[in-house]
This record gives C-alpha cells, structure tokens and sequence, in this order.
C-alpha cells in the first residue's frame, strides 16, 4: 500500500526570449499576477511583475511519499515547463523547493 502526501512546490524561472506578443500579454495582466493573488493549486498558480524579470509558480502536488520532495519538485517543474510553453512565454533556470505538508511540523504559542 502505497502513502501519498501533499507537497507545496514553489518553482522560480527567469523570463527569456519573449516575444513582443508575449511581452504584451503579461504586461496586460501584471495586475492579476501579483504575489498577494497566489496560492498553491494543483493547476498552479502564476505571479510576476511588470518589470518581466522573473516569475513564480506555485502548484500543490499529492505524489507517492516513498518519492519524497525531489519528485514533488520534478513534478512542478515539468508542469510550470508545459503551462508555459502552452502560453507561448520564453523561460529559463527553473528551480523548486517543495514542502511536505503532511510531516511539516507546526508550533503553536501557549495561551
């Protein structure tokens, strides 16, 4: 029988290559990119700004437990490469961390 945990994988990119259309289209919704709209999806979730420097993704993963966190990361990153490359967008340099939920331990102050 297998475990399967939820992880929360963050993956970082760097925007490169775009074109004057996928340019436009970011900037035009820069606005409904921004980090205070973000939460971890399983569909994932985009955030940047205007400047078009940088990006993020945040995606909720539920995979095998015996895979750990690296293939949680794996998973995003592929997912973050595919949304990406769908929306016509110029990338590089994907990186992610990802975080066990199921294991993360909390702390909670007395009252």
């Amino acid at each position: 029988m297998t475990t399967e945990h939820t992880y929360r994988v963050i993956v970082r990119g760097t925007w490169d290559g775009l074109t004057d259309e996928s340019r436009a289209r970011l900037a035009a919704g820069a606005d409904d990119h921004g980090l205070a709209r973000m939460k971890f999806t399983p569909e994932g979730s985009l955030a940047y700004d205007a400047a078009l420097r940088h990006f993020t993704y945040r995606f909720e993963v539920v995979s095998d437990a015996a895979d750990g966190e690296e293939m949680a990361a794996a998973i995003a990153e592929d997912m973050a490469r595919t949304a990406l490359d769908d929306l016509g967008h110029g990338y590089r340099d994907l990186r992610s961390t990802a975080t066990d939920q199921d294991t993360m331990k909390i702390n909670r102050k007395g009252r």
